[in-house]
């Protein structure tokens, strides 16, 4: 029977959106090309255009002992600064990925192109609930197009999953706040999890929190009246269930964040001891004082804008931060006019952008584009509704002069869309290498070093234990058991500066005295051979 009422409610729901686009046949159509160009722009190749280095390769050794070895995760990767490490949520949502894809590193960058996809939708719905038809493509349209978001869209890695999931925060957090559905409370909780465990600038989604749920509380009001009156009654249990959904999700929030509070407590609260360092020693991290963020907030605002809207192109970036600004003024002073659900969309995105702003402001150091992952929907979602709301009132020719600004906008980003460069092989060359490696290493165990810029060995390393070569890690606590007869030395530099024999890095330092055996060029780097010198 259970199952009887569940296929109803699906076909119900399919005869509801077939309806529905008999009766909106071109809306269809163009949301429909909207996600087949955000589509093509993040699959098309992803396998040879997506990041592969030592983080990449980290994860997927990770998440492949889980799935080979059932080795439990309780911590997630370390951050770049601070010393801080993140919970393991996005190592267990990338496990079915991987298995899926038969262990391949592709498994989990389809899986972040699929949820940024699903962004794009998200933001068509959201903005078409809030703003109407003409915001949600416009704002849609912009972010399937945008080349910092497709950069970001198409390789495994954890702020990648931001803009899913803060999206889905900000929009539970709308419909506990003017619906009223507390409900919604939960999906806020688990989506705020995932947020925090992909990095910790979600923190600056708390401040958003906190006002519209105190704007909530404002909104239920005792009435002083009869204690059996209807009234009373009803905002008595609108209030209930106000605290009720908000422990109930606390506890789903506290549950997910446990494996890191585990693994925390079994290493003598390192990681608590790092994040509190990290806040209250500020004078190379962040500020204590807001208010001192302000003066930076228009030049935060302009790289965001520049970064995120407008092809990566500074002058245009600064154009279109000066255009919304006195949109945005335009807007504000017709709020009167709004209708529906119009104010509360607009005030939502005004203060997650606010604090966004404003707490990257106090950050001391530098801003790179994946910081902007908690707010990514947010100034498409803005610059939609703009140039759907300042059309309403304007006659013909200032319309065309809108929709020209708007097509600049467009072109800059298609432009320079990451299509139009070659794609960069990295996991092709990191498989070649292993392949060149597992040719060579004459069936004895042997170490790994990675002489690069900005890689680590990792890359390498997966592909070697997917292929169940004895690779070693170098171990100083266990030196005469991890150091073994031959040291394979991969250079991605330029051969002149390579040096094996008597590089710093210290896997190489690591193996001693050693000698060049053989080395080869394989897929553009040097692969060296030592062995010890006797």
């Amino acid at each position: 029977m259970e199952r009887n009422k569940i296929f109803k409610k699906i076909k119900s729901l399919i005869n509801i959106y077939l309806l529905w686009i008999k009766k909106n046949p071109w809306e269809f159509v163009l949301i429909l090309s909207i996600l087949l160009i955000g589509s093509f722009f993040r699959l098309y190749k992803i396998d040879q255009y997506l990041t592969f280095l030592g983080d990449e390769g980290r994860d997927v050794i990770i998440v492949r002992r889980l799935l080979v070895y059932r080795d439990l995760i309780l911590v997630g990767p370390g951050t770049s600064i601070g010393n801080m490490y993140l919970g393991p949520l996005y190592y267990y949502l990338m496990a079915p990925a991987l298995f899926l894809a038969n262990y391949s590193p592709v498994g989990p960058a389809v899986q972040v192109a699929l949820l940024g996809i699903l962004t794009i939708f998200l933001i068509y719905l959201i903005s078409r609930q809030w703003f109407g038809i003409k915001a949600a493509l416009a704002s849609s349209f912009l972010y399937a197009i945008a080349p910092t978001v497709i950069i970001y869209s198409r390789s495994s890695w954890n702020p990648n999953i931001m803009p899913f999931f803060s999206i889905i925060c900000i929009y539970s957090l709308w419909r506990v706040w003017k619906k009223e559905e507390f409900k919604w409370f939960i999906p806020l909780s688990i989506s705020f999890a995932f947020m925090l465990q992909s990095h910790y600038l979600g923190l600056l989604l708390l401040p958003v929190f906190a006002v519209f749920y105190i704007l909530t509380l404002l909104k239920i009001k005792i009435k002083k009246q009869k204690k059996d009156s209807k009234n009373y009654i009803e905002e008595m249990e609108k209030r209930r269930n106000l605290f009720k959904y908000s422990l109930f999700s606390l506890s789903f929030f506290v549950f997910l964040m446990s494996p890191l509070v585990i693994f925390d407590a079994r290493h003598g609260w390192r990681n608590t001891s790092s994040m509190k360092k990290f806040f209250t020693e500020r004078q190379t991290t962040v500020s204590a004082r807001p208010w001192t963020a302000i003066p930076k907030v228009p030049k935060v605002t302009a790289k965001v804008f520049t970064r995120l809207l407008s092809g990566k192109n500074e002058l245009m970036g600064e154009i279109t931060m000066v255009i919304l600004l006195i949109g945005v003024f335009f807007v504000f002073r017709n709020r009167k006019k709004m209708k529906g659900y119009e104010y509360s969309g607009y005030l939502l995105i005004l203060v997650w952008l606010f604090t966004a702003f404003i707490g990257l402001g106090i950050y001391k150091q530098e801003i790179y584009d994946h910081y902007y992952g908690f707010f990514f929907p947010a100034p498409f979602m803005l610059v939609g509704y703009i140039f759907a709301s300042v059309q309403k009132n304007l006659s013909k020719y200032r319309k065309i002069i809108v929709w020209l600004i708007f097509s600049i906008l467009v072109l800059y980003n298609l432009f320079e869309n990451p299509l139009k460069y070659p794609p960069n092989r990295q996991m092709q060359r990191s498989i070649e290498v292993a392949e060149k490696i597992k040719d060579e290493y004459n069936g004895q165990p042997f170490n790994l070093a990675v002489i690069a810029e900005r890689n680590y060995e990792d890359g390498y390393q997966y592909f070697l234990e997917k292929m169940k070569l004895p690779v070693t890690d170098i171990d100083a606590q266990r030196f005469e058991e991890t150091v073994k007869e031959q040291l394979f030395v991969v250079c991605e530099m330029e051969k002149e500066k390579c040096n094996p024999n008597n590089s710093p890095k210290a896997e190489v330092a690591n193996f001693g005295w050693s000698k060049v055996e053989n080395e080869w060029n394989v897929f553009g780097v040097t692969l060296y051979k030592l062995i010890h010198i006797k």
